[in-house]
This record gives structure tokens, sequence and C-alpha cells, in this order.
């Protein structure tokens, strides 16, 4: 009852009427496709407006196993619980099998392979901080342990060992571990407080996130090639300014969405002697100082009936205040394939942004130029899909899509050419299950010869994506 803005006293707004409607189909516990208006005229010159709703499940569950690379098997246990509440957690009787009823949102997830790589996160948020007005409160913690070993059988045996940094390949695939060598672990924690605003327009919403991150690192020349062991502290405030107007977040016909975040860290470099020059990385990585800012937009239009036309455009850019440091290597962008984060080390301190009919976070600039940290400073993309639906059943929304998308990722700004870019097409389809999310799948086709970092893409080469619980940005 807190979503409906046409309330009773109030000047009758046919805009008012329409956002109620996107806002009942936005909180996702109702099927958008059946949420009917039925206005009627009374004799006193007011009209009685009568919305009905059809509920439908809203809760998550994620149980999954993949392989892949030198980790093997991972598996994957989650759980999200969109319509939570934490004031009667002390009420037995609500228990069933949670407290439920707030529209907070509760969500666990842990992953593991056993020894090598742990990942565990939390997160809670209120939508109504108070009760009285739609500001919203989350906070997240998470830990991941990666761990280094001597392997055994294994193709990867010599792995950040030996001369130079080298992997040392030996043959097969992982059987059994040794000996501990290094090690990569995160540890982070971040809080929020989103607020919907009313100018331009009430369509338009204002998040702040304070967010820390602490990286611990052994014997582990990767990321940082000249600082194999060592921490780094990443301390930065977050700001998002986004605007949403869709009508239907599983199948959306008309609308846009727009959002633009701005990353900051404290300068520290500024306040240090005028003569600092640290040689060491240890004191260049210590507090990890930048400025990183985010661009995308969204654009749905009906063409015909229920087919849709969707275009999008993306864009990073990662600064430094002091030109002595330069960019660090984490929080980079890495693009390519289905944008799926993974696990491991290749998923640390990334953005990681999908590119169809390229192999996975392998579209750069060409890696013979000089190079350091894992990813690029600056990316663009832009998306053309047609989409129609097979089946708008709240159980499982089912459409398929054709796409022609282009994009590319730069490690310096020396290079940057947003004209210059790797170009895609193909077909896939999306099946939305409430217990799921979104699952979808797709066949793209890349035009152009690429040359990444984990080797050379000819032209002219096709690939399956998959991707589950998200949408590919």
């Amino acid at each position: 009852m807190r979503e409906i803005l046409t309330l009773p006293g109030q000047k009758f707004s046919k805009t008012a009427v329409v956002s109620t409607q996107q806002e009942l189909g936005r909180l996702g516990y109702f099927d958008a496709e059946k949420i009917g208006i039925n206005p009627i005229p009374r004799n006193d010159y007011t009209v009685d407006i009568e919305y009905t709703v059809e509920e439908k499940a809203s809760d998550q569950i994620e149980l999954s196993g993949g392989w892949g690379g030198y980790i093997g098997f991972v598996g994957t246990l989650g759980v999200v619980f969109n319509n939570f509440s934490a004031r009667n957690i002390t009420n037995l009787k609500a228990w069933r099998p949670l407290p439920a009823g707030d529209g907070q949102k509760l969500a666990v997830r842990f992953q593991a392979n056993g020894r090598q790589f742990q990942n565990y996160s939390l997160s809670f948020t209120e939508p109504w901080l108070g009760g009285k007005k739609p500001n919203a409160f989350s906070f997240n913690i998470n830990r991941q342990i990666y761990r280094i070993f001597d392997y055994s059988g294994s193709m990867y045996s010599g792995y950040g060992y030996g001369s130079g940094y080298g992997y040392g390949y030996g043959s097969g695939v992982p059987t059994s571990l040794g000996n501990e060598r290094g090690y990569f672990n995160t540890t982070g924690a971040s809080i929020s407080l989103g607020k919907r605003l009313r100018r331009p327009d009430n369509r338009f919403g204002l998040n702040m996130a304070l967010s820390y991150m602490r990286y611990e690192f052994k014997n582990y020349p990767i990321l940082i090639r000249d600082f194999s062991s060592g921490n780094a502290n990443n301390i930065s405030l977050i700001t998002t300014l986004t605007r949403y107007d869709l009508d239907n977040p599983q199948y959306t016909r008309k609308g846009s969405s727009l959002s633009i975040s701005a990353t900051l860290t404290p300068p520290y470099s500024l306040f240090r002697p005028n003569n600092w020059n640290p040689t060491e990385a240890q004191d260049k990585y210590k507090f990890l100082e930048y400025h990183k800012w985010m661009f995308d937009m969204s654009w749905f239009v009906p063409i015909t009936g229920k087919l849709v036309f969707h275009t999008r455009a993306h864009m990073g850019f990662l600064g430094n205040y002091n030109k002595r440091l330069g960019i660090i290597p984490m929080e980079r962008f890495v693009l390519g394939g289905s944008g799926l984060s993974g696990q491991g080390q290749f998923a640390i301190a990334q953005d990681i942004i999908g590119l169809r009919g390229y192999d996975d976070r392998n579209v750069r600039t060409d890696p013979t130029r000089r190079y350091e940290g894992n990813g690029g400073v600056v990316y663009n993309k832009y998306v053309m899909e047609i989409r129609y639906p097979i089946s708008l059943n709240p159980s499982a929304t089912v459409f398929v899509l054709g796409f022609m998308e282009a994009g590319n990722n730069w490690d310096s700004y020396k290079y940057f050419n947003p004209f210059d870019l790797k170009r895609s097409a193909g077909i896939g389809a999306r099946i939305f299950m409430p217990a799921f999310g979104m699952i979808g799948i797709d066949y793209g086709y890349g035009f152009d010869r690429n040359v990444g970092p984990n080797g050379t893409q000819p032209a002219g080469k096709g690939q399956f994506h998959f991707t589950i619980g998200q949408q590919i940005r």
C-alpha cells in the first residue's frame, strides 16, 4: 500500500496511476502482466481507483555447480528472500519458513570447491527506513579466500614460479593439492542509503554508499607483478544517480533506465610531501587511490504488437589523482564473453562486462603494448536487440532475441578510440523463473580479429554464452 501514489483526497493524475502500476510491477511480488486498474467515477466529482493484482513467488534459490580452469569444480548455494521481515524474527509463528511481509531483502550466498576457493556473502536491504519515506538502507559483508597450492599432475603445476612470471606448464588437470604456496584473500563491507527524488521527476533516485575492501596476498604476482606479498586497502565513496521508468522488469515493452555513478577514494598522495616518491609497492598501494566513472543507459520501444526494440550503451572510465602513481592495477574493466563474474583470481577487484561473440575477459587493445594490471582503464559498449515473447506466464517468462553489439577495452587513454570497436551479432533466449532469476543463452558471431591477453581470436568465430541470475551488461 505504501507504493500507491493515488491517495484519497488528491487531485486525479493519470501520471500517478501509471507510476503506481510500474511500482507494483517493480516490487516483484505480483504478475506484472495482470496488474489491473479500474477507475470508478462517482456522482460527487470524485473517482475510486481499484487495483487488482495476482501474487507470484518472489524468493529465489541458487544451487549450482561448475567446472572451470585449474580451480576445478565449484559448488554454489544461495538464497534470496525478497519480502523479509526483520522485526518478526522473534515471532516464532511468523517463520513460514522465514518471517515475511515488510518488503526487506535478505541474501546469503556460499561458493566453494574445498580448500582452494571459498566465497561468503551476506546482504540486507530495508527499502523504507523509518517506515514513512522510501529511503532505502542496505549493508553488505563478504569474504573471499583463494589459495595457491602445489599441484600433483596439473597443467598448472608450475603456476606462479620459475623464471620471470611464467606459468610453468605440466600435463593433465589438477588431481591433488599439496603444500600451500600463497593466497589472495579479500574482506569487504559496505553501507548505503538511497533516496527517491521528486525533481526533475519522481522516477529519479540517488544512492550514496561507503565501501571498504581489504586485499591480502602472499606469493601472488599476477595482479601486481612487483607486489607479490602484502596488503592493500580500498576505501571509497560511491554516488549513483538513476532514473527508472520501465513498465515490466521481466519483459519490458517501453520505457528507459539510466545510471550514472562516480566512485571516489580520498586523494591520499595530495596530502603527502612534494618529494614523496615511493619505490616500494607496499607503500604505493597500501591505500588505493583512484576515481571511476560509469554510465549505463537502456531504452525500450514497442515496434508492433509484442515485438520490442531495445538499445543500450555502457561506458566506464578509470582515472588517477597523481601522475607519479599512475592508474592502479585494480578496479579495471574486463570485457568479453558472457559477462559472468566467475571465481578465483581473475574475478577479484574488477568490473566484468560481457561482449557476446568473443572469448571471456579477452577483449582489449594489443597486448604487445605496455600493459600493467589486469584489465583496461576505459571501455565502450553499444547494443541493439529485437525481442519477442514466447510466454508471459509469471512462473516462466520466455522471450527470444536477435542482437548486434560492439565494444572495446583500452589499457591506456593514449590509444583510446571510441570508433575502434569489436563487432558481433547473434540470437538468444531468456527464461525468467522466480526461483532462479533470469537464465539466458546466446550464440554470438564475432566479426573482428581480437588480440587479447589470453591469446588471439580470429575474425569470423561463433560462440555460445550462458548466463544465470543476471542480465548481460
